[in-house]
């Protein structure tokens, strides 16, 4: 069965029929996927740009294309901006992961009042940071995701909530809620918020302020999913539910 072509990211698409991919990604293609003359890879920029290409001589750790057709993606609609409370070592990163392989379309780390993981401002909270973009860029090229999800700066509930009043529809995954998110009448454009909590769970004060400020509490089904798995499943339920997938 044949699969599709590798996806590389670069920061512009070539303008011309030749380019060459160098760097970290070049030399990814060349030395550790072993990419040959004939053999068919996609440019991507990250922002919806495509070029397919050819390639046409392999070196130790670059290759030299050929440019055989351009193309955007438009990004999905409506858009998904996953609100992800920060979690503790690695979960936190496969949620970012499971996330962007599900099609979110920004990441929002939130401070909520139980996560364990603080963020605090400085060089840890930088590289907390830095691993949760790496993981996201990552993870889009392993999606063959046209568009790699911006993960912003930290927010604390305040910021949330404002942000809240802006989307077209923002919905808080909690296990009390009794509206199921298959039963939510979801926008056809504009922005879903999706709010996610942490392992402690989201508080009432946090419930309280995220409400008055337009959210809505939803459940996706019986069970009680963990912080890091909760967003890419609801992702999932949202590609179906709506014309994200279309």
């Amino acid at each position: 069965m044949p699969t599709t072509p590798p996806v590389f990211l670069v920061d512009a698409l070539p303008p011309g029929q030749e380019a060459l991919l160098d760097g970290p990604e070049g030399r990814h293609a060349a030395a550790v996927r072993r990419l040959r003359a004939g053999e068919e890879l996609v440019l991507a920029d990250g922002v919806g740009g495509l070029a397919a290409c050819t390639v046409r001589e392999a070196a130790k750790d670059s290759l030299l294309l050929t440019v055989t057709r351009r193309w955007t993606d438009p990004p999905p609609t409506p858009r998904v901006v996953v609100a992800q409370a920060l979690i503790k070592g690695d979960r936190g990163e496969l949620a970012v992961e499971l996330a962007t392989e599900a099609g979110a379309d920004e990441i929002v780390p939130w401070r909520a009042s139980r996560c364990v993981a603080k963020w605090e401002d400085g060089p840890r909270g930088d590289k907390a940071l830095a691993k949760w973009r790496a993981t996201a860029r990552e993870a889009a090229k392993q999606a063959r995701r046209a568009w790699v999800p911006p993960v912003h700066e930290p927010l604390h509930t305040k910021a949330l909530a404002a942000r809240a009043t802006e989307a077209a529809l923002t919905l808080v995954l909690h296990e009390s809620a009794t509206r199921r998110l298959s039963s939510t009448d979801l926008p056809p454009t504009g922005d879903v918020l999706l709010v996610v909590g942490p392992e402690g769970g989201i508080t009432e004060e946090e419930l309280a302020a995220l409400t008055q400020a337009g959210a809505h509490p939803v459940r996706l089904g019986p069970t009680v999913l963990r912080a890091s798995t909760a967003a890419a499943v609801a992702l999932g339920a949202l590609g179906a539910l709506t014309n994200r997938w279309s």
